[in-house]
């Protein structure tokens, strides 16, 4: 077995195939291109591409393809061969610099919101140094920025590598009136837990909901679920461990740090966590392990599920946003540090975070909203649609303390007079961890428990980024024209926290009580994906992002389009889909029971009238009860499903949806469901629950 060091990053063309690669001058340049997230020099592009051309080469490869990140939510690639012909019989393997930086793929093709019409197809990859590339099967995949012929964004790593350098910008001004002169950048770090179910491929194929829609549109709740609590953590069954095996290998290949893994709460659900990188690292290697457990979960005869709720009554899959900022030095400004300074400098970027999560709800409730998501969030541990901040008693304290002006003596740490006495080495972990929360402090970072599974991490990321270098740039304002910077800094924490404390809640979220509460707060409840859509083109977001330059109003808009008409399409299929199964599964299998149930009592009455068919009789009432309903609520699904047709606009499309497709979908699973309760087994119409989540 090859040792995991020499494995690591053995398919990427990281910096130990860059030193080996290429001359030490050209070396140095491309390592400050890298460093610095500048564009590659024009004059040293070919010997980068050449270096790159004959390391893919010796391991393989005979294409190469602009890797990047549409707006589908998934990687796109268009191959091309490093063949340059000459003459009849024949070719040279060339790579140019041209070919490195720039490529061009049909923009009109992906979701562009009206951006890019048929007739206006022409768009641009532009090669991202900052992320490595990496070899995969025989192609080198170069990671790339995605633009339009008039420079728009139409992916998601173009505005993510925005939003760094807005955040960039402003936490240096704020340091350096701190007095850090040394700083040149600093940098958002996210540490993603990716969740996922796995189940039997074979069963898998069986379930036109699953093939169709990824979540299982029918389903009656088998006998036992995860109320046992013995799946999470418990000892990884040995189909699994071989799939985990060697997934953890073709990660670790192609330099993607993938840390830890383990059983999750519901059977069937699991969990893999990276080390953390830069946001625009950790998105590329969520991306490429969402990739690779889809297709090594098929050589092991699995499917990989990625929905975020496959499955109705056991917990769904997040994908926890573990998310940080840190200088070029190292030093976590999340981190409340040992010294009056650490710990001052701690409180003005914690108070920034507050203000941003309180100021920009919607925002963060928009970053994740999602079909999908929608079905997962509010329950079975995932947090609700409304936005809080868990801090933990202790902190919560410090800074109620600050807000008075008073001591905090809660464990004899004296004064908190900024720049003056000392936490003596706070501590990272003060208190519990709240699993009910969207936004959690967990000692040095703060948890976004809220996207979802299949969810690019782009996202959330863009909004923290974006809110985070809104709020240190009024900071910095504030600062920069004070008199004395630490009174200025006391006062600005003071105030940030009397204004924005109603978003701190470090109770249980699931409550009826706190939702009550929350409402008296003014914070917002936005439950589903058509009712968060709006507020991302308010006009205060708008202004927001354009400030920044992470986004124009143009690409926001689009963006918007982009979600509401993806929104309404997903629940369209899975009507479509949910119609078809009922037509050709369901009913007939319970037009089939009542008939063998009727074909018995016939029998029985042939041999005697006395023999007693209460049983079947009963059984069979009920069956064509339930039967009759589902006839009835099948044509009522179908009218309302046409019925979306007549919508005008992709809000009132996606309301129409929320409002007369879902309820009737729910209404149809929850006769189907009750008829799948009466089926014997033999004559089930698919898989059952009981089947996929415990057939592994």
């Amino acid at each position: 077995m090859t040792a995991i060091s020499e494995t690591f990053g053995s398919r990427l063309f990281g910096d130990k195939a860059m030193r080996e690669k290429l001359p030490a001058d050209v070396y140095r340049k491309l390592k400050k291109t890298i460093e610095e997230g500048r564009s590659l020099d024009p004059k040293i592009a070919d010997v980068v591409a050449n270096a790159m051309k004959d390391w893919a080469v010796e391991r393989g490869a005979t294409h190469f393809t602009h890797w990047f990140q549409p707006m589908t939510g998934i990687t796109a690639e268009k191959h091309d061969s490093f063949i340059h012909p000459e003459g009849n019989d024949r070719a040279l393997l060339e790579f140019s610099g041209k070919e490195l930086i720039k490529g061009e793929p049909d923009a009109s093709s992906f979701p562009s919101g009206g951006l890019r019409a048929t007739f206006e197809a022409r768009g641009y990859t532009a090669w991202d140094p900052t992320s490595y590339a990496f070899l995969k099967d025989n192609t080198l995949c170069i990671p790339t920025a995605f633009c339009s012929y008039n420079g728009q964004a139409l992916d998601k790593k173009t505005p993510l590598l925005r939003s760094m350098e807005a955040l960039s910008r402003q936490a240096v001004r704020v340091l350096r009136l701190l007095g850090d002169t040394d700083v040149r950048q600093v940098l958002s770090t996210v540490g993603a837990e990716q969740e996922y179910f796995l189940v039997d491929r074979a069963l898998y194929q069986r379930r036109k909901d699953l093939v169709f829609t990824g979540r299982t549109l029918f389903g009656a709740r088998p006998p036992k679920g995860q109320e046992m609590d013995d799946h999470y953590f418990g000892s990884i069954k040995t189909r699994v461990a071989a799939f985990m095996h060697d997934l953890n290998e073709e990660l670790w290949a192609l330099g993607v740090p993938a840390k830890t893994e383990h059983n999750e709460a519901a059977p069937g659900q699991h969990e893999l966590a990276s080390v953390y990188r830069t946001t625009n690292i950790a998105t590329d290697h969520n991306q490429i392990i969402m990739e690779m457990m889809k297709r090594v979960a098929e050589r092991h005869g699995l499917t990989c599920l990625l929905h975020e709720k496959p499955f109705q009554g056991v917990n769904g899959s997040g994908k926890h946003n573990n998310w940080s900022i840190a200088t070029d030095r190292g030093q976590n400004l999340l981190d409340p540090g040992t010294s009056p300074h650490e710990n001052a400098q701690f409180l003005l970027f914690l108070c920034a975070m507050i203000k941003a999560v309180d100021e920009h709800q919607d925002l963060l409730r928009v970053s994740i909203a999602g079909a999908g998501n929608d079905h997962r969030l509010g329950g079975h541990e995932a947090p609700p649609a409304i936005v809080s901040m868990f801090l933990g008693d202790e902190l919560t304290a410090i800074l109620g303390s600050m807000e008075r002006g008073d001591s905090y003596d809660g464990s004899q740490r004296g004064d908190m007079e900024i720049g003056v006495h000392v936490l003596p080495h706070f501590p990272r972990d003060t208190t519990d961890r709240n699993r009910t929360s969207p936004f959690a402090y967990t000692g040095n970072k703060f948890e976004f428990r809220m996207p979802g599974a299949s969810q690019s991490v782009a996202s959330p990321n863009i909004v923290l980024n974006t809110i985070m270098a809104e709020s240190l740039r009024q900071f910095a304002d504030v600062l920069e024209g004070a008199e004395n910077v630490q009174s200025a800094m006391s006062e600005l924490i003071r105030d940030t926290i009397r204004r924005h404390r109603r978003i701190i809640f470090n109770g249980n979220n699931y409550t009826e009580d706190w939702r009550e509460e929350a409402g008296r707060r003014g914070l917002l409840n936005l439950p589903t994906t058509a009712d968060a859509l709006p507020y991302f083109v308010d006009e205060k977001n708008i202004r927001l992002f354009e400030s920044h330059h992470v986004f124009t109003e143009t690409e926001m808009r689009s963006r918007c389009d982009i979600l509401l008409e993806n929104y309404a399409k997903t629940l369209h299929i899975e009507a479509l889909t949910m119609l078809d199964m009922a037509r050709q599964a369901v009913l007939p299998a319970a037009c089939a029971y009542q008939k063998k149930l009727g074909d018995i009592i016939l029998a029985k009455r042939a041999v005697s009238a006395a023999l007693s068919c209460r049983p079947e009789e009963t059984i069979l009432q009920e069956v064509s009860d339930l039967t009759d309903t589902l006839f009835a609520q099948i044509s009522e699904l179908e009218a309302a499903t046409q019925g979306a047709q007549a919508t005008e606009t992709l809000q009132e499309s996606a309301n129409y949806y929320r409002d007369r497709v879902l309820p009737a979908m729910d209404a149809l699973r929850g006769t189907a469901d009750a008829l799948e309760m009466h089926l014997p087994e033999d004559m089930q119409p698919y898989p059952t629950y009981a089947q996929l989540l415990f057939s592994l």
